[in-house]
């Protein structure tokens, strides 16, 4: 089965937020990096996704400079398409689903910020259209909203993907199933 990495909104726009100072796990890019090595080493496509909001004024218009990955993350490869999007999932206003068919991608592992949003619609939306998702819990982050903790908000979009749009996976299962070597 062929695969394909998708790296969503791990960018510089979150961390010009006030509530990146509340972000589960500022150091993202640590776990994301591994997958990113893994995929690489296995011979899985990467997609890196950035969010935008054209004309918006705010930290993901793209005239205010910041739609560009971390600067820790680990950058694309040659060849490794990055795309912009203007909604919540990865499909929807860009080319990704154009993308993985022409791959012959049948399983999508999925990583980034904001594990309840923008990476859970996208492993919803994955599923419907009929692909294998892995949802890599620890390679997502999200903060507080609300009442609620980034471990409540986590767990809970756990138990709603489980076995109906996903498989729940950590960085090092997935590492141990494939024995590629990401360090």
């Amino acid at each position: 089965m062929k695969r394909a990495l998708i790296v969503i909104d791990v960018q510089e726009s979150f961390r010009a937020l006030p509530s990146w100072e509340r972000i589960a796990n500022p150091k993202i890019a640590d776990p994301v990096d591994r997958l990113v090595r893994l995929a690489r080493a296995e011979g899985d496509q990467v997609i890196w996704v950035l969010h935008t909001e054209p004309g918006s004024g705010g930290v993901f218009d793209p005239e205010q400079g910041r739609i560009r990955l971390l600067e820790e993350l680990e950058r694309p490869a040659p060849g490794e398409p990055v795309l912009h999007k203007t909604a919540h999932n990865a499909f929807t206003t860009t080319r990704l689903q154009q993308l993985l068919t022409e791959a012959g991608v049948h399983e999508l592992v999925v990583c980034g910020i904001r594990t309840e949003q923008c990476v859970e619609t996208t492993a919803r939306v994955g599923s419907d259209l009929g692909y294998g998702v892995v949802f890599v819990t620890d390679a997502t982050t999200t903060h507080p909203i609300g009442a609620l903790s980034a471990e409540a908000i986590v767990e809970r979009t756990e138990a709603v993907l489980r076995d109906r749009f996903a498989r729940i996976a950590t960085v090092a299962e997935l590492e141990a199933e494939s024995g590629a070597s990401t360090a």
